[in-house]
């Protein structure tokens, strides 16, 4: 884990770029995911957590039971962002960039992101792909995900962050973060991260590059929750395309 602290006063982008990026890149290679510091505050923490009984804020929800996801719930925002969202967006686009970029250079595959977010998101749109797909996700005792892949049209981001919203041991008990990869010629491998409240923790949307005899080959991976055994466990998702 690296040691990125919340600091009184500074801003979001501040307290993103507040992080050892070189060892969060390092561990994103290594292992497809990488834990953040503390970026957001208790306080910060409840306020967005709230929001998510205010339904005129959201697009839509989803039961994941009915789609047979797992147990527990989820809300997509509107593009009517809350500050705080769109500030985290922002900040982590710039930084994760260069990961994007090297992955696929290193897989073969196309780098179609620009620089900026802004002008990504209307790339999104223009693909068809017009939906918000920033998420507030709900757990109660019982609930989990399964394991999945975020993919939600052609036009992909990599990467992925995920920001703990109640406190582990305290609020609630299980619901690890849980991430499995499918080693070529191999049994796939799994790793568990218990997600501190208001520390992000930065995943692959699908794969990650690994290295091997005759070069770089593609590393499938899927994330999930693991079951809930008492309390509430809610997460902000940030996602950096938006959904057909």
């Amino acid at each position: 884990m690296t040691a990125t602290t919340h600091r009184a006063g500074a801003d979001i982008g501040e307290r993103v770029a507040a992080g050892d990026w070189d060892a969060l890149i390092a561990e994103l290679d290594e292992h497809g995911h990488a834990l953040t510091g503390q970026l957001l505050a208790p306080g910060e923490c409840r306020a967005l957590a709230a929001l998510y009984d205010e339904t005129d804020r959201f697009r839509t929800t989803i039961d994941m039971a009915r789609y047979r996801f797992g147990s527990g719930q989820y809300r997509y925002f509107t593009h009517e962002l809350p500050e705080v969202v769109r500030e985290l967006r922002e900040a982590f686009y710039p930084r994760l960039l260069p990961v994007a970029r090297d992955w696929a250079a290193k897989l073969g595959k196309p780098a179609p992101w620009p620089d900026t977010l802004g002008d990504w998101v209307e790339m999104c749109h223009a693909a068809g792909q017009a939906k918000s797909a920033q998420i507030l996700l709900r757990y109660g005792p019982g609930d989990w995900n399964a394991l999945h892949r975020d993919v939600f049209g052609d036009m992909l981001f990599p990467l992925q962050v995920v920001i703990g919203l109640d406190a582990p041991g305290t609020d609630f008990t299980g619901g690890e973060f849980i991430m499995t990869e499918q080693r070529p010629r191999a049994q796939s491998r799994g790793s568990s991260t218990t997600l501190p409240r208001g520390h992000g923790l930065i995943f692959t949307t699908r794969d990650r590059p690994v290295a091997s005899k005759r070069g770089w080959s593609t590393g499938p991976m899927r994330h999930g929750v693991s079951t809930v055994r008492s309390g509430r466990r809610r997460t902000l998702g940030l996602v950096f395309h938006d959904a057909a």
